[in-house]
């Protein structure tokens, strides 16, 4: 059913000016077709000119003037808001009214133009040219009651496009804080257990940790209402969380960041590779007593932006690295991904001959208004 409702919204999609346009164009069409009849009829009189332009004038101007009249009772009782009986008579009642306002309108014109009355009168003149211009006035309004429904059907299937588009950026918004507010307890409830066996053993590594702790949970929060933040940015966030994993495994864990100047503007999702890192640091450092080296990696290739996280330890085994790719490892970042960038992603796990390496590839977009710069660091 269509809301729009009102003469108002009609002369938006058809505006007056417009109208008086059109009737303007058509009466002198009209004018130069009488005319040019009359002269092939050797009936044409040098006065005639101006009478057959205002006459047909008026006969345009009447239906532009009250069409938007038409067209918004026609949307007022379209079918669905009224029944047949009453659509069928207030459309009979309509169109009759507009004939006889036309006829009106155009005998008082030929009275101005020629005040003689006609030998038989006013009254039979009005019935001649009532019936005479009837069919004309009736597919006239018929016409104008279509345009308004086609016009207004129009406008509210476009404006059901754009609820419908709207209401799904704002589902796919909350689907994505939703993925993203996941991860936060995660990775917090790791580092408070790590603070807690820290407390019994050494009591300044717990301190720093809490320290650091705070300082991610506050980068965290201001990260929380965007999806999408610079690559320096993620870095600087990942920072934070190595600086814990650090205290907690000391010489046992390497980290080492390659990251191509060009890239460090790239807009990423927010808290990407911190899962990514915590990954490496669970599966392929905790379980062993060896020292290992986590190394993130961001490059650009083409209209690519590529990231990795390689670690060194064991890898996993075949059946399970099939299972990874297709969907059941880090759930939650290929959801994500899958949100904010359809197919146009790609994310995927893989053995290598040093270890397991997670790789993830998304379309490059830069924030221009920042300066690139090298990083290229490691700590031990």
């Amino acid at each position: 059913m269509v809301r729009a409702d009102s003469s108002e919204v009609m002369r938006r999609l058809v505006p007056l000016p417009l109208l008086f346009a059109l009737a303007t164009v058509f009466g002198i069409s009209s004018t130069v077709q009488a005319y040019v009849l009359s002269l092939v009829a050797e009936s044409s009189q040098p006065e005639m000119i101006g009478h057959l332009l205002a006459l047909n004038l008026v006969y345009w101007y009447v239906p532009a003037l009250v069409a938007p009249v038409i067209m918004a009772m026609a949307v007022r009782i379209q079918p669905g808001r009224a029944s047949w009986p009453v659509l069928i008579s207030a459309h009979v009642m309509g169109a009759l009214a507009y004939a006889a306002v036309h006829t009106a309108a155009m005998l008082g014109t030929g009275a101005v133009l020629m005040p003689k009355a006609p030998a038989r009168g006013w009254w039979h003149s009005a019935q001649i040219e009532f019936l005479t211009q009837l069919d004309w006035m009736l597919m006239t309004y018929l016409f104008l009651v279509g345009l308004a429904l086609a016009l207004a059907y129009r406008r509210e299937s476009e404006t059901r496009a754009l609820d419908a588009a709207h209401l799904e950026t704002r589902l796919v918004e909350a689907q994505l804080q939703a993925l993203q507010r996941q991860l936060h307890p995660h990775f917090l409830f790791n580092t408070l257990n790590t603070i807690a066996g820290l407390m019994r053993t050494d009591v300044n590594s717990a301190d720093r940790m809490i320290d650091r702790l705070a300082e991610l949970l506050r980068a965290t929060l201001r990260s929380s209402s965007v999806q999408e933040v610079t690559l320096r940015d993620e870095l600087d966030l990942l920072q934070k969380y190595v600086d814990i994993e650090q205290t907690r495994f000391g010489a046992r864990l390497s980290i080492h960041m390659h990251v191509e100047s060009d890239t460090l503007d790239a807009r990423v999702p927010v808290l990407l590779l911190q899962p990514l890192v915590e990954n490496a640091v669970r599966h392929g450092i905790a379980p062993h007593a060896r020292p290992g080296t986590i190394t993130v990696d961001a490059r650009r290739v083409d209209e690519r932006l590529r990231l990795s996280v390689l670690d060194t330890g064991d890898g996993v085994a075949p059946e399970r690295l099939a299972l990874l790719n297709h969907g059941v490892g880090l759930a939650n970042t290929r959801a994500r991904l899958q949100h904010l960038y359809r197919d146009r992603h790609q994310f995927a796990f893989s053995n290598t001959e040093s270890g397991f390496r997670v790789s993830i590839s998304i379309p490059f977009a830069v924030e221009r208004h920042l300066a690139p710069e090298s990083i290229e660091m490691g700590a031990a």
